[in-house]
């Protein structure tokens, strides 16, 4: 571990020490001058004169007060004040099918199936997202299942926090303290969306509970991760907060503290706690290409813990502010397309019909710039800050529509359970069209959407993709709905082709194109070949 720099002015002893040296040295002096008459008068050396004496004991004194603070400066005060705060959670399912091995078990995931998320980023209870007894018996079979978590007190009377993933679906819930004492648990509310869960242990007053931190972590900052890995019981393990902000691609509020403490399979739910010995974050993911440590894991911030932790307590849910957008983020490309300085904001694919959004006038292809009055940086820090605001709540939208900045007043509704989004038709069942048209400077050949079974109304379908085009480097793909370039709608193959031309004219590097792709819409800047 590396030793904390120290500052020997600091020290009670330090000024009388160097003051001891200081006038060892002026005696020092004094006697090399009468040493070195006295060498001459009667013949000894001054190599041996008296000064060697006051010098080497003045140094003594400060080397002793230096080794004093250069011991290192471990963690055992902070672990023994926090550490019977943690508790090891350990869950039963009564009854649970499990899956067959040919099956494809990444169901289970909370990662898309064969996403490089899938892949590499792992709960920590096991390699298909759930603790390892969760992933059942005997091929097909049925049987009460067991598994293991952390969690910790944050009051005396016994709400704990821990991950949603570690007691979703438990018939029971057994927590167990440091001193060994074991209590049943009852879950009060959960939240997939952030992957953390409230439980209740009752019967007492007096639990020994952690306070969750009121300060954001600092890259740099000691981090101590306390928890339950592999069944061992409360280990403790320390690192550094090495980045925060962090998208894993696990939902659009995404705000991760990465941490290079140690951490392994069930330490998810354990808390991450600063040199304060308050809790800065909750342990729930890791980085593990073999399904162990290798010193990246992930943590919920404090004060996301704190938002949901309220709403779980009060009313076993959590409710969100929704405005009603399909959002992505604005790259360079998109901003140089829409004459934009700085690639910021979030760049509404399609306003949602009948949302708080689509009411008050957002349209597609506006840019959300700021929220009342704060500055929106991206894409995934707009649906943060909508999702921690209440429904009901009235904001102010700093809008860019159509190159004219706006503002926009509206009243939050409430995000719902889930949001389906359903094809029109497979693509399969869009047959009996011409090959269609042919957009060279893209590399795509298009046909009027309405000439296709199934393709709408609106827009052009792509029915070929030249693969060394610029177009297929951006992800179109057969079947794809253009539906607007450069902010004009489209029905044609000229139509398109004009409205490149016309983005030339202007000087631009690309041009922005609304697609429409199965269910849902998304803006995409195609970079103009030159000449």
């Amino acid at each position: 571990m590396t030793e904390r720099p120290v500052d020997l002015s600091s020290l009670p002893s330090y000024g009388a020490a160097r003051r001891s040296l200081f006038s060892a040295r002026k005696f020092a002096l004094m006697a090399s001058v009468v040493a070195g008459l006295g060498a001459a008068v009667y013949g000894f050396s001054p190599q041996q004169g008296p000064a060697d004496v006051f010098t080497s004991a003045a140094h003594a004194q400060v080397n002793t007060e230096v080794r004093k603070v250069e011991r290192p400066i471990g963690f055992a005060d902070i672990v023994e004040r926090v550490k019977p705060s943690v508790i090891s959670v350990k869950i039963n399912i009564a009854d649970k099918r499990s899956k067959d091995d040919s099956a494809n078990k990444d169901e289970d995931s909370p990662f898309p199936p064969g996403s490089p998320m899938e892949r590499f980023f792992r709960r920590f209870g096991g390699p298909d997202g759930l603790p390892p007894g969760l992933r059942g018996g005997p091929r097909g079979g049925r049987g009460p299942v067991t598994g293991q978590g952390s969690g910790f007190f944050i009051s005396p009377d016994g709400y704990a926090v821990t991950n949603n993933h570690v007691v979703d679906g438990a018939d029971k819930v057994e927590v167990t303290m440091e001193d060994g004492k074991a209590y049943t648990a009852k879950v009060i509310g959960t939240d997939q969306r952030t992957d953390l869960a409230l439980i209740k242990v009752e019967g007492r007053t007096d639990f020994p509970f952690a306070k969750l931190s009121d300060s954001k972590p600092r890259i740099g900052d000691w981090v101590l991760a306390v928890g339950n890995p592999f069944g061992l019981g409360g280990t403790v393990t320390a690192g550094i907060v090495s980045a925060s902000g962090r998208d894993i691609g696990n939902g659009p509020y995404d705000d991760f503290i990465q941490i290079d403490a140690p951490v392994n399979k069930g330490n998810s739910g354990g808390p991450a706690f600063d040199t304060n010995g308050e809790v800065m974050g909750v342990n729930t993911a890791i980085y593990s290409p073999s399904g162990g440590s290798v010193g990246i894991a992930f943590s919920i911030p404090a004060s996301t813990v704190k938002s949901v932790v309220a709403q779980l307590k009060d009313k076993g849910t959590v409710s969100r502010g929704w405005i009603g957008v399909q959002i992505q983020p604005v790259t360079s490309d998109i901003a140089d397309s829409l004459g934009m300085k700085k690639a910021e904001g979030a760049l509404v694919a399609e306003p949602q019909q009948n949302s708080p959004a689509a009411k008050a006038g957002i349209q597609s292809g506006d840019v959300i710039t700021a929220v009342n009055g704060e500055p929106v940086k991206d894409a995934r820090e707009l649906a943060r800050t909508i999702g921690g605001l209440a429904p009901g709540t009235a904001v102010k939208l700093n809008v860019l529509q159509k190159g004219q900045d706006k503002v926009v007043n509206l009243t939050l509704g409430q995000l719902p359970n889930t949001v389906e989004a359903k094809a029109d038709t497979d693509r399969e069942d869009r047959g009996g069209a011409s090959k269609g048209t042919g957009v060279p400077k893209l590399g795509l050949t298009v046909a009027p959407a309405n000439s296709v079974a199934g393709a709408g109304r609106e827009g052009v379908v792509v029915t070929e993709v030249d693969p060394k085009s610029a177009a297929a480097e951006r992800g179109f793909k057969e079947g794809d709905v253009i539906l607007e370039v450069a902010g004009k709608s489209v029905a044609t193959a000229g139509e398109v082709r004009e409205a490149i031309d016309a983005a030339r004219t202007e000087s631009k590097n690309s041009v922005l194109m609304r697609v429409k792709s199965g269910g849902s819409s998304r803006f995409v800047a195609v970079p103009l070949a030159k000449g």
